[in-house]
């Protein structure tokens, strides 16, 4: 498609960001000016090329021309950067990624230590708190409060001397659970078989073969006899399995450092917030640990000296349990001229809080339990008080997560940071987002191998005008349905009382499509994935992280390489294991891996494509072998469309691989290619990945969290239609999202509020979305009956 051009503000060199001949993963040479100081919005299909643009060229290089400004020492410790396929860049600022990453794994983590708005807390407490109790590191969970005595040596009068000195530091942390607000208990049974020896694997943790390195250690410790079973062990062999703290040892002729099962648990798994675990810890976790809130502490994470302390009837474990926006109420309430610079930052910030839609959160939050929308936007809250200007910040989807009515103050927020001087990249999908923008970049025409040009560059009005795929669809308006299915049953829930939920009580109809929706922190996600989640039948498929390496892909993750492995070895009379770059066919160079990363010790590490395979990953002998007339590395370096032909036609059909496909296809993952890492796949990538994957469960209840994320208007629809074909298969589909089209297409709405947090908890409305748009009586309804009105 030949590119639309208009011109949109006027700019010399010096005011431009200039791009010539980017060529990231599949940008086809692409060269734009993108004018700085001002918003600018790139759209496109997913697989467009729309991140690869953005974010992997203009930001990738910002960043590591930044680090290269640092000594080579310094860069040592920085992640290495490798230098972004372009030929020329120019005009660059120091760009600040605000992405949809979740934030910290660590338990330690809160919304109050992530933004700073706890180490400010804990100066005010320091300086007003009643009784006075010390530092602010006597506020501080993360300090352990500790007394000794030392030796410490100095020079008197020209002689070298020790002296002994006693000290004491006075730290906030609850002796109890360590700070974590919750203690640990461990079921035995769920860590060993007590019939078996170590040899015969009594462990049953995740990881601790006896074969592997933990094996070598446990067995060559002498603390316990590696051949005799657990259930014999004396008192003091099985404290030495389980308790023993670090202990110097010598195995194989290799001094290491011994310590007990639970420790290692403790340090390796417990340290990370729960969601952050890969599946097979977590279920592990879940089966051998039990956690309860301290009794010490309830949960606080404060010694009781911290929590004695207060300011106006108010302790600090009080200030971070309450609601942000209440907590801002108070915090303006307070006076005290010698702490005014402090008490002025602590208000702009939690304000922020409020005007950003995160008012329903708290500081003692776990930072780990954020969606990644609610991620995104606790980022942001530190450059909205920022004096820096001429800065590029870059943001991915920042609409996510957020209802109608919240995506007009994050567009408010977006220009606010413009008008400080900023420039402003916004990878978006939402219209409402995209109508703010004063220059569009459109990317396209399509996915994958379509995409990866611009397309259309100019304003909004010209976006809307153009032929370009983005242009025809940006006024899509749903229309409500004629008719809607009649449910077959309902799910009961009763009491619901999960975070902010009032004691609720709903039927949630089968046999349908369901959309719970509300504003965010309404209690949509408390309602559904705390009541329903874990009941017998039910699918959850959500957008977290999934497990695997780099190595893993979509061909590996839904079990589409082994049919095809199977019939490359069919065909060719070999073993299917030589068909698998993590297994007897991988390049013995790069050990399956496509590349050869070379560490340059205190400089950036380089990762280069593997001269022996060039990227294929395979040896070359098993590149001989063929299959329809590809080999296995042409196999996977198809976008999944096109193996979808390739596989359920002439002489390569595979059906049992064509089932697969068809439904990667369906889910809107046609561009992606079937070798393409995992861990270069977005959050919506994922979840339709799972949701194409588990299609073919037995599962009757599916539970989908805003499928949409990621998703091009013109996908939209497409979505829909395979919510509907799943709900005529038999299923009940229940969905939790803002997307307006989705609400139009609904069979049954659930619309939680009124508001978000302590002003939410509610159903508010519950029928169709013809009910709800005539009723007009909650917000959704005020924003779904205004969508559909102006088609």
């Amino acid at each position: 498609m030949a590119l639309v051009s208009e011109p949109t503000h006027p700019a010399d060199g010096h005011d431009l960001i200039r791009v010539q001949g980017a060529r990231e993963n599949n940008l086809k040479d692409v060269s734009i000016d993108l004018p700085k100081r001002r918003l600018t919005v790139f759209t496109g299909v997913s697989g467009s090329g729309k991140s690869s643009l953005v974010f992997s060229t203009i930001a990738a290089e910002s960043q590591r021309m930044i680090n290269e400004t640092y000594s080579a020492f310094v860069q040592g410790f920085m992640p290495a950067l490798a230098r972004p396929d372009v030929d020329v860049l120019e005009g660059l600022t120091t760009a600040i990624i605000v992405d949809q990453e979740r934030m910290g794994a660590n338990i330690r983590s809160t919304v109050g230590t992530a933004t700073d708005v706890n180490a400010m807390l804990r100066i005010l407490f320091s300086r007003l708190g009643k009784p006075h109790i010390g530092t602010a590191k006597a506020f501080s969970f993360n300090v352990a409060s500790i007394s000794g005595a030392g030796a410490v040596t100095m020079t008197k009068g020209g002689e070298t001397v020790k002296e002994r000195r006693e000290f004491s530091v006075q730290g906030g942390m609850c002796p109890r659970c360590e700070g974590t607000g919750n203690v640990t208990d461990f079921d035995y049974t769920a860590i060993y078989d007590e019939d078996k020896s170590l040899r015969e694997g009594a462990l049953t943790i995740p990881g601790y073969s006896m074969e592997g390195w933990y094996g070598r250690v446990f067995m060559g410790s002498g603390f316990f006899d590696p051949d005799k079973p657990i259930k014999k062990y004396t008192k003091r062999e099985l404290a030495d399995l389980l308790h023993k703290g670090p202990t110097k040892i010598k195995v194989d002729g290799i001094n290491i450092t011994y310590e007990g099962v639970i420790p290692r648990i403790q340090k390796s798994m417990l340290s990370k917030d729960r969601d952050a675990m890969q599946p097979h810890i977590r279920a592990f976790v879940d089966r051998a640990v039990t956690f309860t809130t301290c009794p010490e502490c309830d949960g606080t994470r404060l010694n009781e000296r911290a929590r004695s302390s207060k300011i106006k009837g108010i302790s600090i474990a009080d200030a971070c349990a309450m609601q942000i926006s209440d907590l801002a109420q108070w915090v303006v309430e307070l006076e005290e001229p010698s702490l005014a610079p402090l008490l002025e930052a602590l208000r702009e910030t939690l304000d922020s809080f409020v005007e950003i839609g995160l008012g329903y959160l708290s500081l003692d939050r776990p930072a780990g339990t954020l969606s990644g929308g609610e991620a995104q936007r606790t980022k942001m809250i530190r450059h909205l008080g920022s004096s820096l200007t001429d800065v590029t910040y870059v943001f991915d989807e920042p609409t996510i997560g957020l209802h109608p009515h919240d995506i007009q103050r994050m567009n408010e927020l977006l220009k606010r940071l413009r008008d400080k001087g900023n420039t402003v990249l916004v990878v978006e999908h939402k219209p409402e987002a995209i109508a703010v923008a004063d220059h569009v970049v459109d990317l396209g025409p399509g996915a994958g191998t379509d995409g990866g040009e611009v397309v259309f560059e100019g304003t909004v009005d010209g976006l809307r005008a153009s032929d370009t795929l983005t242009g025809r669809h940006l006024d899509d308006r749903a229309r409500l349905k004629d008719e809607v299915r009649t449910p077959t049953g309902a799910l009961e829930i009763r009491g619901a009382s999960t975070h902010n939920l009032r004691d609720v009580d709903v039927d949630v109809p089968t046999g349908v499509l369901v959309v719970v929706t509300g504003v965010a922190g309404s209690g949509k996600s408390s309602l559904i994935h705390g009541s329903l989640a874990k009941q017998d039948g039910v699918v959850v498929i959500d957008q977290g992280a999934i497990k695997g390496s780099r190595r893993s892909n979509p061909a590996t993750y839904t079990g589409l390489l082994e049919p095809i492995r199977k019939a490359f070895a069919k065909a060719n009379g070999v073993k299917p294991a030589l068909f698998s770059a993590n297994s007897e066919g991988a390049c013995p160079t790069c050990n399956g891996a496509g590349v050869v990363y070379m560490d340059l010790a205190m400089m950036a590490g380089v990762a280069t494509t593997c001269d022996e395979c060039e990227g294929r990953r395979f040896q070359a002998s098993v590149l001989e072998y063929t299959f329809g007339g590809k080999d296995i590395s042409e196999v996977l370096a198809m976008p999944v469309a096109q193996a979808e032909q390739f596989f359920g036609e002439g002489e390569a059909r595979i059906p049992a691989a064509h089932k697969i496909l068809t439904r990667l296809v369906d889910v809107g993952l046609g561009y992606v290619t079937l070798g393409q890492p995992l861990t270069t796949l977005s959050g919506g990538e994922r979840q339709r990945l799972k949701l194409a994957s588990q299609m073919g469960d037995t599962g009757e209840v599916y539970i989908l969290d805003e499928p949409t994320t990621g998703l091009h208007l013109a996908d939209v629809e497409n979505l829909l239609q395979l919510l509907d074909r799943l709900v005529d298969g038999g299923k009940s589909v229940i969905v939790i999202e803002h997307h307006q089209a989705v609400m139009a297409h609904a069979d049954w709405l659930i619309d939680l509020g009124p508001g978000a947090g302590h002003d939410g908890g509610r159903v508010v409305f519950e029928g169709t979305p013809s009910e709800l748009v005539q009723a007009r009586s909650t917000i959704t309804g005020e924003h779904l009956a205004d969508y559909v009105a102006s088609r």
